[in-house]
C-alpha cells in the first residue's frame, strides 16, 4: 500500500473509531440519564414525616426515604423514644403521649407545615394522635397498615369491637412479651411479612428493640376527632395480611367511606421494606 492509501485508510480508521466512540457515549449517556431520578420543580416538592411502628425505628423507611429525597422532597423519619437508635432512654414510663410528643416537637421544632403525615403499624396510634393536636400542620395523613383508634381506644382496643375477656387476654398476651413490665421483645421478621429469603431479612431482625409495653396500654385522648378532617389515606398489606391485627378490619372501613382514598398492596405488614417502590408510588401522588 502506498503512502497515499496508507494515509486515507488511517483516516478512514479514525473516522470510524471516533464515530464508535461518540456513539458509545451517547448511549451510555442516555442508559445513564434513563436511571437518573426525576427531580421535581421547587412547586412540586413536599414535606413527609414518616413514624414506624411498633419495634422499629426511622431506619425501616431507608429505602422509602432514599428514593422521595432523590426526587427533591423533604422527608423527616424520626425514632420514636426509647426504640432503635433511642434504645437508651428507655423506661418504663414511655407513653403513648411521649411518642405522640415526640412528633409534634419534631413539627414545632423545624417549624414544619403542610406535611404528609405517615404512620405504620403501631404509628397509626401516634399520627392520629399528632393529627388531633396539630391539624393545622398538616395536609395529609396517611396510615400504612396501621392502627386507626377512636377516641379512649388503645392499641389493644382498636379495631373490631371484642368482649371484656378477649381484650383481657391480649392484655396478659403483651404482659408475657414483657417480662420486665418495661418493654415487649420483638417479634422476628416473619412474622412482619418479610421472608426469610429477603435481602433485608437479616437487616431488620438485626435492628429490631424491644417495644415499650405502657404505649400499647394507654388510651388516646382525642379532642379534635384525630384526623377526621384531613385528606386520608389508607394502605392495607394484604399478602399476607398481619395475623391477628385490626388492620383488615379498619381497610374494610375506609373502603366503605368515600372520604377515604384506598390502596391495597399485595405485600406483607412492613411494605416499606418489602415493597419500598409501591410506597413509594402511592407517596407521590399524595397531596
Amino acid at each position: 500500500m502506498n503512502d497515499k492509501k496508507q494515509q486515507t485508510f488511517n483516516r478512514r480508521q479514525i473516522m470510524v473509531g471516533t464515530a464508535t466512540l461518540g456513539l458509545t457515549a451517547s448511549i451510555s449517556s442516555y442508559a445513564s440519564a434513563q436511571t437518573q431520578p426525576m427531580i421535581l420543580p421547587p412547586e412540586q416538592r413536599k414535606i413527609f414525616v414518616l413514624v414506624h411502628g411498633a419495634w422499629h425505628g426511622g431506619w425501616c423507611w431507608r429505602d422509602v426515604r432514599t428514593q422521595l429525597e432523590a426526587q427533591g422532597h423533604q422527608v423527616f423519619t424520626p425514632t420514636l423514644t426509647g426504640l432503635a437508635d433511642r434504645a437508651h432512654l428507655l423506661s418504663k414510663d414511655i407513653g403513648l403521649d411521649t411518642h405522640i410528643k415526640d412528633i409534634t416537637s419534631l413539627m414545632d421544632y423545624y417549624d414544619l407545615s403542610d406535611i404528609i403525615l405517615v404512620g405504620h403499624s403501631y404509628g397509626g396510634m401516634v399520627i392520629t394522635g399528632v393529627a388531633d393536636a396539630r391539624k393545622a400542620q398538616i395536609a395529609e395523613i396517611v396510615y400504612l397498615d396501621a392502627a386507626l383508634p377512636e377516641n379512649g381506644q388503645t392499641m389493644i382496643t382498636q379495631g373490631p369491637e371484642r368482649s371484656p375477656d378477649i381484650i383481657e387476654q391480649s392484655r396478659q398476651a403483651l404482659a408475657g412479651l414483657a417480662p420486665d413490665g418495661v418493654a415487649m421483645g420483638a417479634f422476628p421478621p416473619e412474622f412482619l411479612g418479610i421472608p426469610t429469603d429477603h435481602p433485608g431479612y437479616n437487616w431488620v431482625a438485626e435492628k429490631l428493640t424491644p417495644h415499650p409495653l405502657k404505649t400499647w396500654l394507654d388510651p388516646i385522648t382525642l379532642e379534635n376527632g384525630g384526623s377526621e378532617g384531613l385528606k386520608r389515606s389508607y394502605i392495607h398489606c394484604t399478602a399476607p395480611a398481619l395475623p391477628n391485627s385490626s388492620f383488615p378490619f379498619h381497610a374494610e372501613q375506609v373502603q366503605a367511606d368515600d372520604s377515604w382514598i384506598y390502596h391495597a398492596l399485595t405485600t406483607g405488614h412492613d411494605a416499606m421494606v418489602t415493597a419500598p417502590n409501591d410506597i413509594v408510588r402511592i407517596l407521590s401522588i399524595a397531596t
